[in-house]
Formats: structure tokens, C-alpha cells, sequence
């Protein structure tokens, strides 16, 4: 069993001052290894916590780099690591914070040529990811490998947590969400919003999952789903059972390995191509007489928005709310950066526009290549 240094005695002397934690449960912390996939939103306060807690060793996934608007929710990250890689950024802050945790990082998206090696070399898993496609990648190697593994994700206002441990009762990930959302349905986390300390609120939770399950205290949520709302605010805790007919954990399982699934998110691209331009071909366009239409939310307009543009919601566009338009003025449709504007242009020639093309790279590529001064998000 791990020694803990004078040094390690004092850092942790409040845990250890806990009759139900003690020297003990901080020993067993030590000897860890925890996985954290994702050095983001949950990531950043799950890793600050976990290694200021004393577990022994920490392995950091991620291929993406900090831009200025993750700062907002990402508080592992500070303004000078904007165009660094996260794995790199987090592991020097939780190195500043705690200098006895191990820490290793791998700049890359966990696939399935290697998620297997890496999850079975570690105790225990977290899942700080916000994409399905690692989601499920993750939660079928840590089931294949019979490794716990701590869920979390959170929705603009509202989050859940959960620990499926293989070796227990509950089910997996897969017999709460057997399959991805078809396309269309899962929204794009760049275009949904989350409010700010929302991930640091379930971020913790999850921390305090891996905490109690590799100490070996408290009761765990294996077996149930937290769900939380934090404009209510409320929580929910709901039973999960396991299902037999779960095609990982079932009776007669048909999936054997981990295999990363094919998942498009937010607003399903058109099959037929539609006609696009660049901002520059916009630009000229507008000078012309073209008429802009903005399909975004209204709380998207109220931030930015092309002077003059006509804003018509993509999902309120239909026969009605296109009465204004006139049929025979050229359209120009943009969004946020060019996914729901290519949607709205098939949508409205469908209700008989023909002079009507998308803006490649929306208001975004706007802001930066023609008007400079306009606020980016």
C-alpha cells in the first residue's frame, strides 16, 4: 500500500481528519489511475479536483486546442493558452495545483485502434467528452474491459450523472441510450449554448463519483441517473435497470468489441446539394440588391447580425413566415457558420425561391473577413 509523505499528510490533512475517509480511503486515492477523456467544460474542473483530492495518477485525452470563447466554462484554461493544446494546458495547471499526481497526456480523439489499450490500463474511467461518437466508443470499451466508468453531459441549462460499473448491478450506457440519436436530432454543442458554470456543477459530481467508488465510501449513483436543472432549480434521481435485451450487456449481446459509431449532429445536411457563396460573393451580392436572410435564433441575432438582414428562425420557416420575401429579389441565408443556412436554402427553394444561395462559413466568416469590428461568438 502507498505511503503518504509528510508533505501528502498535510495537503490532505481534511480528508484525512474524516472519519469515514481517513488515511485509508486517502491511500487507496493514491494507488489510482483515472482515464478523464475530454479537457473541457466537465474535464477542467474534474481534473482540478480529482488531482487536488490525491489521486495517484491522471491520463489526459483530448485533440482539441483552448480558443477564448471555451473561457467562459473551461477555468482550467487561462487567456495566454488560447491556440494550445488543452491536454497540455490542463495538465500544467493541475501540475501547478498538485506536484504528486502523475500526469500524462495524449493530444489525440480516443479511437478504436487504441481506446481498448488505454482503458484497460487505468482504474476507472471519466467520460468528459460532448460528442456521441466517443461517448459510446468509451462506454463500450469500459464495459468490454469491465472497467466503472463516470458519465456525465450537460444541455445549455440542465445536466446528468451516472457510474456504470460493469462488475454491478444497473446496466451500462447502452441500456439507457441504446443507439446515437438518428441526424437532426442531437443538437450542435456549438450552436445550443450552456450556461457557464453548469459543467463546473456537474463536473463535480463526477468527481465526487470517482472519489467514493475508487475509495471505496459513501453510496454511488451505479444504478441511478442524477439529472439536474439549474434554472429551477431541481434534482431527480431515477432507477436504472439493466436491459436484456441491451446489445452490449444483454442476454445475447452482438456488440464484442468497441467500435466508434458514425454520428451527425445538429441540423442534417441536405442530400441535393444547394448553391453557396463566400462572404466576399455576398458582399458584392448585397451591393447589388440581394436581400439577406438570417435563420438563427433571436438571442443569436441580438449579438450580431448583418445590417439590414431579415431574420426568420429556421425552424418557424414555412409558407407564412416567408410572405414578406419577395420571389424575385436574390436571397443570401446565413447562420452561424453555414450548417442551418444550407438547410433554410433548400427549405425555401422547396417553397419556390430560385434566386436563393447560402453564405459559406456564416456570419462568423463574416465577421472576420468583411466587417472586423463585428462581435464573433
Amino acid at each position: 500500500m502507498s505511503i503518504l509523505t509528510n508533505d501528502e499528510i498535510l495537503r490532505y490533512s481534511r480528508h484525512l481528519k474524516l472519519p469515514t475517509f481517513g488515511i485509508e480511503a486517502q491511500r487507496k486515492l493514491k494507488q489510482s489511475k483515472v482515464l478523464l477523456i475530454g479537457a473541457g467544460g466537465l474535464g477542467c474542473p474534474i481534473g482540478l479536483y480529482l488531482a487536488a483530492a490525491g489521486v495517484g495518477s491522471l491520463v489526459l485525452v483530448d485533440d482539441d486546442v483552448v480558443e477564448v470563447h471555451n473561457l467562459q466554462r473551461q477555468v482550467a484554461h487561462n487567456t495566454a493558452a488560447a491556440g494550445t493544446a488543452k491536454v497540455g494546458s490542463l495538465k500544467q495547471r493541475l501540475q501547478e495545483l498538485n506536484p504528486h499526481v502523475e500526469i500524462s497526456t495524449h493530444d489525440r480523439r480516443l479511437d478504436a485502434e487504441w481506446a481498448m489499450d488505454v482503458v484497460v490500463d487505468c482504474d476507472l474511467v471519466i467520460d468528459g467528452t460532448d460528442n456521441f461518437a466517443t461517448r459510446y466508443l468509451t462506454a463500450d470499451a469500459c464495459y468490454l474491459a469491465k472497467k466503472p466508468l463516470v458519465y456525465g453531459a450537460i444541455y445549455q441549462f440542465e445536466g446528468q450523472v451516472s457510474l456504470f460499473d460493469p462488475t454491478g448491478a444497473g446496466g451500462c450506457y447502452r441500456c439507457l441510450f441504446p443507439e446515437p440519436p438518428a441526424p437532426g436530432q442531437a443538437p450542435s454543442c456549438d450552436e445550443a449554448g450552456v450556461l457557464g458554470v453548469l459543467p463546473g456543477t456537474i463536473g463535480l459530481m463526477m468527481a465526487n463519483e470517482a472519489i467514493k467508488h475508487l475509495c471505496k465510501v459513501g453510496d454511488t449513483l451505479a444504478g441511478y441517473l442524477l439529472m439536474y436543472d439549474a434554472l429551477t432549480p431541481s434534482m431527480r434521481r431515477l432507477k436504472l435497470s439493466r436491459d436484456s435485451a441491451c446489445k452490449l450487456c444483454g442476454d445475447q449481446p452482438s456488440i464484442t468489441r468497441a467500435e466508434a459509431p458514425v454520428v451527425v449532429c445538429a441540423v442534417p445536411v441536405p442530400e441535393a446539394p444547394v448553391p453557396e457563396v463566400s462572404v466576399q460573393e455576398a458582399q458584392a451580392a448585397m451591393a447589388e440588391g440581394a436581400r439577406f436572410v438570417d435563420v438563427r435564433g433571436p438571442h443569436e441575432y441580438a449579438i450580431c447580425h448583418v445590417g439590414g438582414a431579415t431574420l426568420l428562425p429556421l425552424p418557424s420557416l414555412d409558407a407564412d413566415s416567408v410572405a414578406a420575401l419577395q420571389r424575385d429579389q436574390p436571397l443570401v441565408v446565413y447562420c452561424h457558420k453555414g450548417v442551418r443556412s444550407r438547410k433554410a436554402t433548400a427549405r425555401l427553394q422547396a417553397l419556390g425561391f430560385e434566386k436563393v444561395v447560402s453564405m459559406r462559413g456564416g456570419i462568423d466568416a463574416w465577421a472576420n473577413e468583411i466587417e472586423p469590428t463585428m462581435a464573433r461568438y
